[in-house]
């Protein structure tokens, strides 16, 4: 499978002629969308979701299908059977590809805050994207989409987060407020220099394309 991301959280996974979107938020590109046939949505939070964006490109093709979770489904009243609420533990297929469900809230942030519901997507065994959240699939994961930068979250917690799920090679996302300087002391704590994650890391630019599986 081609795998291309999009500004902040977002891509897009393409295999045999078919493209699925994974969270086109408020911080993506809008050609993301661009020959979509299926879009999965992680959670409600503006750079993961953006209602507007979806109900477009809903309107601009009528057989484009979403996948997300119940408080997200609710949010796209009145596309009908065009939006399928799922939650942990369900497999469908999407676009060609097979999708499991991981995962239920949101990462904390303060318990002041409160959670939301998140859920991520295992797609055909291989990539997962968590959303914001560090669930552990219960299968081997190839890929993994690391998401490198949030409130909820340390470089201490995603280098044991890596480990814990053991992928074969790992990307950021969920970049999109980290200047260059960010990305790269992340990236040196994430990659091959100590203490390491085990595992083989990068950051795609916008745009930016690589095979993976």
């Amino acid at each position: 499978m081609r795998l291309t991301k999009f500004g902040h959280a977002c891509v897009r996974v393409e295999k045999d002629g078919r493209r699925l979107v994974v969270d086109p938020g408020g911080l993506t590109e809008p050609q993301a969308l661009e020959g979509a046939d299926a879009i999965l949505v992680t959670h409600e939070h503006f750079d993961h979701f953006s209602e507007e964006t979806l109900r477009r490109a809903a309107g601009s093709d009528p057989a484009l299908r979403i996948w997300t979770n119940a408080s997200v489904a609710r949010r796209l009243d009145g596309l009908g059977a065009r939006v399928t609420a799922v939650g942990e533990g369900e497999v469908f297929t999407a676009a060609g590809f097979e999708v499991r469900v991981y995962g239920t809230w949101h990462a904390l942030i303060h318990p002041d805050i409160p959670r939301v519901g998140n859920i991520g997507f295992l797609l055909d065994g291989a990539l997962f994207h968590p959303g914001d959240a560090l669930t552990v699939p219960d299968s081997t994961v190839d890929t993994l989409l690391l998401p490198v930068h949030g409130p909820w979250s340390t470089t201490g917690q995603l280098i044991d987060y890596v480990r814990a799920v053991a992928p074969r090679q790992s990307y950021a996302v969920h970049d999109g407020a980290l200047n260059d300087a960010g990305a790269a002391m992340v990236g040196g704590f994430l990659g091959g220099s100590a203490p390491g994650s085990g595992s083989r890391y990068d950051r795609l630019t916008v745009g930016a394309s690589v095979e993976i599986g």
